[in-house]
Formats: C-alpha cells, structure tokens, sequence
C-alpha cells in the first residue's frame, strides 16, 4: 500500500492575519505594564508583537508590490511616520521638562514658589528632614508646597497621617488635635503649627523650623535698656513683631542695663541699640566699645532726636563712632515719594541698596523709614563699609528747630542721595592696632554734608575670609521695624538679615523672607449677594435675549 505524505505549505499561510494580531499584542503589553509595571510578561507581549510585525515584512513584503507602490500606501506610510516622529518628540519634551522643571509664577506675591531664604535652607540641608502632618485629607495647595521643598534637596520628605487610622505613631508625636505639622529629624521632632481651614500650611513657619531644627547653637540677642529705648512688649512703637521674628528663626532675646554692671554677656551674638531718648553713660559706652574689639556685633538703631532735650543727636555715641568713622547727622530726610504715596513727606522710600549680604536679595523692592536721619561717613584704613539704604537724589535733609518745627534753607539745605543704613567691618586681629589710628583720624565735621561719600570697594578676600569680625550696622531710624510697619514691605527683611549678618551666620541665608498669602476675599451683604445674583442670572442674560431679537428684527 502506498501512503501518501504531504508538506506542509508556508506559502499557503496567509500572514496577513498574523500581522493583524502583532498591534493587539503590542497594546496588550503597553496596557499591561502602565498598569501593573514592566515586568517580563509586558515586555514579552511587546517583543512578541514586534517580531510578528518583522515576521510579515520579510516573508510577504516580495509578494506585496503592488500594495508598497500605490500612492495610499506610501501617503499613510509618511503619515504613521510623521505621527510616530510627533509622539517621540512629545516624549522627549516631557522627559526634559521632568528633568530640567522650569515654571512661571504669575501670583501676586509668588505665592507658588519659595522665596530665596526658603530655598536656600532647603538645599543646604545635610540630613533626612521630614514634615509629618496629621490630617484625614491633604490640602492640594499645602502638598505643593511641600513638593516646592522636595523639588530643592532630596533630604527634605514629607508624609500626611490620619491620626486616626495610625493613633500609635500620633501618640508618638504627641498629637492633641487634627492638623497639627511636625517637623523630624532623627530623634529630634518640633511642633510647627496646627492647619485648619482657615490657616493653611505657612512657608514662613515651615522655613523657621527647618532653621531652628537644623541650628544646634541657639545665639543670644540683647535689647539695651535703660535710656528709654523701644519696647519689647505690644503697643505704639513697640518691638514685639521684631522680637517674635527673632524668636521664630531661633535667637534667645534678652534686656540687658549696663548701668549697674557695664560689661555685656560672652554669649552675647548681637547687641541691639533700639532709639535711646536719653544719652548713655560713658562706661557704657566704653563697654560697648570693649565689646566691639573683639567678635561682637551691634545693631545700632537712631531716631532723629529724644527726649526731652531735642539737641541731643549723638545720645553719647560719637566717641564710639568716630572710631568706625560714622557721624549722625542732626537732619531730618524730606522724601517727595512718600508724599505722594500718602505716607507723609517725612517718610523716606528706598529702593535702592548696596552690594551687601544684608540687601543682596532686594533688587529694586522698597522698605521705608519714618522721621529718618542721614548718616555721614568718613573712610577709616581698618574698617570696611558699605552703604546699605540710599535715598532718592530727590530727597532733601532738614534741621529740625528747637521748636520741634523743620527749618528750610535753600542755599544750606542739601539734597540726596544720602546714606541712611552702613554696614561695617573689622577684623578682630587688627581692631586693637587700629583703634589708635581710628583716634587719631579727624572726626567729620557735624556741618559736613550727609550726602553718600564713596565707600571703599568690599574686599573679596577679606569678605572670603573664615576671620573673626566685629560689625557694626548703623541705620539712622528705628521706626521702620515698629509694630504695624515691620511685616509691610521689606521692612523686617532688612532688620532680621541685619541681626543674622551680625551674629555672622552665613551669609547665604541672608535674603527676603517668605510671604503670606494675600488675602482677596470678597464680603458681601445678603443685599449685595442678592444683587450680584440677579445681574448674572437675569440682567445679562436679558440683555443678551433683547440684543439678539433686535438683530434678528433687523435682519428680517
């Protein structure tokens, strides 16, 4: 018997059906591992399609020449080209933007990204940081927030907690109520502030509590007392806004009376003189100047005049300044900018400011000054100085009469630009060898001219260098950091840099604070509310409705 044995024919295969099955795999894979990952079994069914798609261009492409050289084949060639070569560069784009992100904030106050303090406390974090807040559901605008922190410094995490889901790791905090934000370090956890929905989540407080977080050394800031200088306390003119802030970026705040006892603290950082009304003693002097030999810092803050004898300018203070060569004048600044702001023609507006750690970060932004004084400086070998507020060259300097009225003279009277802040240095090596030189210099003539004399260009070595420093600010107002005026503007900026330059932390932290949120909210009366409502549901639209009638009336 003879059998028969057939071959099996390939050619017969129609391949076609088995290129219409290479894009169902491939998106099955492509599904696959959005879904579940990238695994070995979407990456199978990709690899698999694609092999079957090769598969039917080499074993049918010969049979197929017709179909490749019709014009329909090679228009959808070019357009399946054309659509992968868009979908590639969106891809691209995407990739680039995630890794170079770049974005625009057009808030008002830049409510959406971190000021440069806060991003510079961030990126100098040295060890794992993280904000633990207790709360049932996120805030959309607080997770920004704190994605802002993240996208600085991969040290900084974040974690939202149901305290009631999790009462263990709650307990471990310490947790009173929903809402309260930790800040956790190690071993180490600090409270921050408690969210709700009223107060969101503060990049003001969150960047003060990195700072106090990270700071192991709490320094020390005097008040002087004694001579009826500003108050600590709440009320007109106080210090209380200028003291909390200290206390929030992490300073222990002291008075200190060197009537009884002349000698200032070893662990004093800075040594704040806020507008004496009444002269100091002379061993009072002596021992602030004591203290300035060696790394001290003094932050020295003058009305135009005290109490109750309203000659006295120098309040006893020219025998220390001669030696930094500074000289306060007995002027008033007139500035035609803050009439015409409404503020009042004694309030002198800045917007210009020196090169220095202290005022690097303002550009062109404004901090203002009530009832200010002109300074007046005389070069010194040793000591580096720096203009820091300088007035418009519309400004004018005025004596003030014993009256207490201003006296105007036209042919004595000069114009600005005046200095109205100085930052200077010494090093602590060369103050006692310079101190006799500083004695002999001539002391600037109280008549002299206020205007801005050019101060000698900073030292990028000496600025570079680890030596220690004695510093001294000089700001001839200390209205600006009162309560009501110290959070407007840059105001308190230039006060806490101030105090942060001279308790010589580093300078790269020394720039504009974060902001709040403005608030915009609109309040209406249940009057109003009704009102707005029938002009948008009824009003609008029947004007609208009559306009169109009357076209169409026209029209007909």
């Amino acid at each position: 018997m003879k059998q028969k044995f057939s071959t099996f024919n390939w050619n017969a295969l129609n391949w076609k059906y088995l290129f219409w099955l290479s894009p169902v795999l491939i998106i099955m894979g492509l599904t696959a591992g959005a879904i579940a990952g990238w695994q070995g079994i979407p990456v199978g069914l990709i690899g698999a399609g694609l092999a079957l798609a090769i598969a039917w261009l080499i074993l049918e492409g010969p049979n197929q020449k017709g179909f490749w050289g019709r014009r329909s084949t090679q228009e959808g060639t070019n357009a399946l080209i054309a659509t992968l070569a868009v979908l590639i560069i969106l891809g691209l784009v995407n990739f680039l933007a995630a890794r170079q992100a770049t974005r625009i904030d057009l808030t008002e106050n830049k409510i959406f990204t971190l000021a440069p303090q806060s991003q510079l406390v961030a990126q100098q974090l040295q060890q794992p940081v993280k904000a633990v807040i207790f709360t049932s559901s996120a805030d959309p605008i607080d997770e920004e927030l704190l994605r802002n922190y993240r996208r600085q410094n991969d040290q900084f995490s974040y974690e939202f907690i149901d305290p009631q889901a999790e009462p263990g790791i709650a307990q471990q905090f310490g947790v009173q109520s929903f809402g309260e934000v930790y800040l956790e370090a190690g071993e180490t956890r600090r409270y921050i502030q408690t969210i709700n929905t009223q107060e969101r989540l503060s990049e003001r407080k969150l960047t003060n509590g990195l700072l106090q977080l990270t700071n192991t050394q709490p320094q020390a800031v005097y008040f002087l007392q004694g001579h009826g200088e500003r108050s600590l306390e709440p009320g007109q003119g106080g210090f209380s806004q200028a003291r909390a802030s200290l206390t929030d970026v992490g300073y222990t705040l002291e008075p200190l009376s060197l009537a009884e006892n002349p000698v200032i603290p070893e662990d004093a950082a800075v040594l704040i003189i806020a507008a004496p009304q009444r002269p100091l003693l002379e061993r009072e002097v002596q021992a602030i100047d004591t203290y300035l030999q060696g790394k001290g810092g003094v932050l020295l803050l003058i009305d135009p005049q005290g109490e109750p004898n309203a000659a006295q300018t120098d309040f006893g203070l020219n025998p220390l300044l001669d030696r930094w060569g500074v000289r306060l004048s007995d002027r008033i600044i007139i500035d035609p900018a803050g009439q015409a702001s409404g503020l009042g023609p004694a309030v002198t507006i800045v917007n210009q400011y020196g090169d220095h750690p202290i005022t690097r970060g303002f550009g062109n932004g404004i901090s203002f000054y009530p009832l200010a004084r002109p300074l007046e400086t005389q070069p010194i070998s040793d000591v580096e100085s720096v203009s820091l507020l300088i007035t418009s060259e519309r400004t004018e300097a005025h004596r003030l009469g014993e009256s207490g009225a201003l006296e105007f003279d036209p042919n004595t009277d000069p114009r600005g630009p005046f200095n109205l802040g100085l930052a200077l240095s010494r090093t602590v090596a060369d103050a006692e060898a310079a101190t006799p030189e500083a004695e002999a210099s001539p002391s600037p003539s109280p008549e002299a001219s206020p205007e801005v004399s050019p101060s000698p260009e900073p030292d990028s070595t000496a600025s570079e260098s680890t030596a220690p420093q004695s510093r001294l600010v000089v700001i001839g107002n200390a209205g600006f950091a009162a309560d009501g005026v110290f959070e407007q503007q840059l105001n308190g900026d230039v006060f806490l840099n101030s105090v942060s330059w001279l308790s010589q932390q580093d300078d790269e932290l020394l720039s504009i604070r974060p902001r709040e949120v403005t608030n915009r909210r609109i309040i209406m009366s249940p009057q109003q509310q009704l009102s707005a409502a029938a002009v948008s549901i009824a009003i609008l639209p029947a004007i609208g409705f009559i306009a169109a009638l009357w076209v169409w009336w026209k029209r007909r």
